[in-house]
């Protein structure tokens, strides 16, 4: 075991040198209550919304088990995964943590996350029980190394006041169609809704999109560092067809050069020029995404392409009544998003392997995220409990119905696990920067793509 353990800390040691993160060593050590005679668990979060959601489960879970005490601790999600390596490297990693795909590889040849097959099989925990996710979380070797905990997508949100006053209704946002030639009914609704600061709309003789007061939709663009395109660009895309990898796990290329996402790209870029939507990043605060109820409440757009994670709290914004539409279909009807699940992971260096495999397990359950799901900040990745979620929102004025369709009618493509997430996003996201701001053309797609053929192996 301490050969073992070892290992595993040089490895880590070494990728925390060679990234150069200069990080205080030292996370939150996994050890006894101090003088209760119980064990104590330690999870970690990014999400401060799911923190407090998840800590109804641990008050419970403790209730059942008695002996083992559950401490949840969050961090900024802009110094998380650095904790964790940092914890990795010094030995004080916390027990189990919430998990990003992008980083399966990464811990997984570092021989940081502990292989979930054996605990399953012997308690008998079958992965069924789940709506998506599941194979995310499954490694090269083929075995299963977290368990999914929610699933994010994207919707449009939109200014009801506006939608009405442009002559438009909730049904008519319910059925716009999108085609990379003309941008069909969608991009119809957009130019209508886009208004210069003399009040003259997009679709409108005059219009002037130097001097924009209201544009139509929020940025199409990723920015921070959603090389993804989550919420913007990539539900355009999927509805043409287009996947990312050429095999659905471990893909060893991403198809940037697809004429589908090319032409997919190539519109999102017309519609900021034709002054429709902003420019990537105008109204970022350094670099991140902005805030979809900012944009909304203050005129900015009139329709923001937010994320699932955002729905509660725009629909309760102050003196504004936002509604919620599903993703603009392809030219053949088609509606399609990636269904970004999260994972619950172990450490491979728990001392109390056991008592985390029954709070993991526990987290993993209708009886877990049902009532921590109610707060209507994520989507759980239990069917039940899904349902449980939106009709718990819906009595509070919060309509998830957009999501649960998308569930149900097989919209939601699997985020499938790929190597080297970190260097993919260093290596990418730039590139698309560049080329959504005309300081490269489409030559950059075969680059993006050569880029990916030489990222995209794991490393064991």
């Amino acid at each position: 075991m301490k050969s073992s353990r070892t290992g595993r800390v040089r490895r880590a040691a070494a990728l925390l040198a060679s990234l150069e993160l200069t990080a205080v060593l030292g996370g939150c050590a996994s050890g006894d209550g101090a003088g209760s005679g119980r064990t104590t668990i330690n999870w970690w979060t990014w999400d401060d919304k799911q923190a407090v959601a998840y800590q109804s489960c641990a008050d419970a879970f403790e209730k059942a088990h008695p002996g083992i005490h559950v401490r949840i601790t969050q961090y900024n999600s802009a110094d998380y995964f650095t904790k964790l390596l940092s914890g990795f490297v010094s030995d004080t990693a916390p027990d189990a943590f919430m998990n990003s795909v992008q980083y399966l590889q990464q811990y997984a040849s570092l021989k940081q996350l502990m292989p979930l097959d054996g605990l399953m099989k012997k308690t008998g925990y079958g992965t069924k029980r789940f709506s998506v996710g599941v194979d995310d979380w499954k490694y090269t070797d083929g075995k299963q190394y977290g368990l999914p905990m929610d699933w994010a997508s994207a919707a449009l949100y939109y200014n009801t006041g506006m939608l009405k006053k442009a002559g438009y209704s909730a049904a008519d946002v319910d059925h716009l169609k999108w085609n990379p030639d003309d941008g069909g009914s969608f991009e119809r609704m957009v130019a209508h809704l886009t208004v210069d600061r003399d009040g003259v709309r997009g679709d409108e003789k005059g219009f002037d999109k130097r001097h924009v007061k209201t544009y139509g939709i929020s940025s199409m663009v990723a920015v921070g560092n959603d090389f993804n395109g989550l919420t913007t660009w990539r539900p355009l895309a999927s509805s043409l067809g287009w996947r990312i990898g050429n095999k659905p796990n471990w893909p060893t290329e991403f198809r940037y050069d697809d004429p589908r996402l090319v032409r997919t790209f190539d519109y999102v870029r017309k519609l900021t020029d034709k002054g429709f939507a902003p420019a990537p990043g105008q109204f970022a605060s350094a670099g991140n995404a902005p805030d979809g109820g900012q944009l909304l409440g203050s005129g900015k757009v009139a329709i923001y392409s937010g994320g699932s994670w955002e729905a509660a709290t725009l629909a309760k914004l102050p003196g504004l009544k936002v509604g919620t539409g599903p993703l603009v279909a392809g030219p053949d009807g088609t509606r399609a998003t990636v269904s970004n699940a999260n994972g619950n992971t172990i450490w491979s260096g728990t001392r109390h392997l056991d008592e985390t495999w029954a709070w993991v397990s526990y987290m993993g359950s209708a009886a877990c995220q049902t009532p921590a799901s109610r707060t209507g900040t994520f989507l759980p990745s239990i069917p039940a409990a899904t349902d449980a979620s939106v009709k718990a929102m819906a009595a509070q004025g919060v309509d998830l119905r957009v999501f649960l369709q998308q569930s149900r009618t097989h919209q939601l493509l699997p985020n499938s696990p790929y190597a080297n997430g970190t260097a993919l996003q260093s290596a990418l996201l730039p590139l698309m920067q560049q080329f959504f701001a005309h300081q490269r053309s489409a030559s950059v797609f075969p680059q993006m793509t050569e880029e990916s053929r030489k990222l995209l192996r794991p490393t064991d």
